[in-house]
Protein backbone atom coordinates (compact mmCIF):
# COMPACT_ATOMS: atom_id res chain seq x y z
CA UNK A 1 0.00 0.00 0.00
CA UNK A 2 1.27 3.83 -1.49
CA UNK A 3 2.00 6.30 2.04
CA UNK A 4 -0.63 8.60 1.12
CA UNK A 5 -1.15 11.45 3.06
CA UNK A 6 -4.67 12.48 4.23
CA UNK A 7 -7.15 15.74 3.86
CA UNK A 8 -5.88 17.33 6.96
CA UNK A 9 -2.62 16.32 6.32
CA UNK A 10 -2.39 17.95 3.02
CA UNK A 11 -4.00 21.28 4.54
CA UNK A 12 -1.71 21.08 7.58
CA UNK A 13 1.50 21.01 5.37
CA UNK A 14 0.21 23.90 2.39
CA UNK A 15 -0.66 26.05 5.41
CA UNK A 16 2.77 25.82 6.69
CA UNK A 17 3.75 26.70 3.65
CA UNK A 18 2.00 29.89 3.40
CA UNK A 19 3.07 30.94 7.09
CA UNK A 20 6.65 30.38 5.31
CA UNK A 21 5.84 32.83 2.39
CA UNK A 22 4.83 35.23 5.06
CA UNK A 23 7.31 35.26 7.24
CA UNK A 24 9.62 35.67 4.32
CA UNK A 25 7.90 38.77 3.10
CA UNK A 26 7.96 40.32 6.74
CA UNK A 27 11.40 39.24 6.64
CA UNK A 28 12.05 41.20 3.68
CA UNK A 29 10.49 44.05 4.42
CA UNK A 30 12.16 44.47 7.61
CA UNK A 31 15.19 44.25 5.54
CA UNK A 32 14.34 47.18 3.05
CA UNK A 33 13.73 49.09 5.98
CA UNK A 34 16.80 48.64 7.95
CA UNK A 35 18.44 49.69 4.44
CA UNK A 36 16.36 52.45 3.75
CA UNK A 37 17.13 54.52 7.31
CA UNK A 38 21.13 53.15 6.32
CA UNK A 39 20.74 55.46 3.35
CA UNK A 40 19.02 57.99 4.56
CA UNK A 41 21.12 58.72 7.79
CA UNK A 42 24.43 58.65 5.19
CA UNK A 43 22.61 60.64 2.97
CA UNK A 44 21.83 63.40 6.00
CA UNK A 45 25.26 62.92 7.57
CA UNK A 46 26.68 63.73 4.32
CA UNK A 47 24.68 67.02 3.87
CA UNK A 48 25.49 68.12 7.38
CA UNK A 49 29.09 68.08 6.41
CA UNK A 50 28.80 69.92 2.83
CA UNK A 51 26.42 72.51 5.17
CA UNK A 52 29.14 72.65 7.91
CA UNK A 53 31.96 73.23 4.86
CA UNK A 54 29.38 75.87 3.05
CA UNK A 55 29.72 78.20 6.46
CA UNK A 56 32.76 78.14 6.63
CA UNK A 57 33.30 79.42 3.13
CA UNK A 58 30.47 81.89 3.90
CA UNK A 59 28.76 80.51 0.69
CA UNK A 60 25.08 81.37 1.65
CA UNK A 61 23.88 80.48 -0.99
CA UNK A 62 24.70 76.50 -1.05
CA UNK A 63 24.08 76.79 2.68
CA UNK A 64 19.98 77.94 1.84
CA UNK A 65 20.32 75.10 -0.86
CA UNK A 66 21.73 72.60 0.84
CA UNK A 67 20.05 73.43 4.35
CA UNK A 68 16.38 73.20 2.09
CA UNK A 69 17.50 69.63 0.78
CA UNK A 70 18.38 68.68 4.11
CA UNK A 71 14.91 69.76 5.87
CA UNK A 72 13.01 68.24 3.53
CA UNK A 73 14.94 64.87 3.81
CA UNK A 74 14.03 64.94 8.08
CA UNK A 75 10.29 65.76 7.09
CA UNK A 76 10.76 62.31 5.80
CA UNK A 77 11.72 60.85 9.22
Amino acid sequence: MKNRKTYTEIMKSRNTLKMEKKQETVLDIYIQMVLDEAVLARKLSLLQEKIDESLDRNDKPLFFKLAKEYAELRLII
